[in-house]
């Protein structure tokens, strides 16, 4: 019995004092987090514009793009896509919708009747789409998607630049729907 209180001492001990040395140095998992890294992910835009890269596009810049990286989820124009074939997943949401909507609903909450920022679309395009490979985008490309979806909605014209300037002063048909939860941070 004394052998075995020994043992648990010796184990107490030796628990206690080399936890001491493990928990200065840490689990070592992962590594410090550097400005550098934490750079690369703010981009988030506020409604106001601000955190707007430099850059700028237009709606015909907008097409060429459209066609090559969103046609295929969002349809011709952005009307709307198909369903992914076999697999039973549904069709991209249409990103152009010339309808008017009076109430809101899950079937009526598009671009143009739905979102009341312009910069939440620069915003959402910037750091989700492509779907299949966000963030892959140029400013400028991201830009001149922004141009061509506001002006197919009939939100801007056409030969509009949109650029850091310009995309917050973009009028929203539901700009006053909404609640604002913070109201200091709304651009007037």
């Amino acid at each position: 019995m004394h052998t075995l209180r020994m043992l648990l001492f010796i184990a107490l001990a030796s628990l206690t004092l080399g936890s001491g040395q493990a928990s200065a140095e840490g689990p070592n998992l992962g590594k410090p987090i550097t400005a550098a890294d934490i750079a690369a992910w703010d981009i988030d835009v506020e409604p106001d514009g601000a955190g707007l890269p430099a850059g700028s596009g237009t709606s015909e810049q907008g097409a060429a793009i459209f066609a090559d990286n969103c046609a295929l989820c969002h349809g011709d124009g952005g009307k709307g896509g198909v369903a992914m074939g076999n697999s039973g997943a549904p069709a991209a949401p249409p990103v152009v919708d010339a309808r008017t909507r009076v109430g809101i609903d899950e079937t009526t909450t598009t671009i143009a009747n739905y979102w009341p920022y312009a910069t939440t679309l620069f915003d959402y395009i910037r750091r989700a789409m492509p779907w299949t490979s966000p963030r892959s985008l140029t400013d400028d490309q991201v830009y001149a998607l922004t141009a061509y979806i506001l002006a197919q909605n009939k939100l801007i014209e056409a030969s509009q630049v949109i650029d850091a300037r310009t995309l917050p002063k973009v009028q929203m048909p539901n700009r006053d729907g909404f609640v604002a939860r913070f109201p200091d941070r709304m651009p007037k």
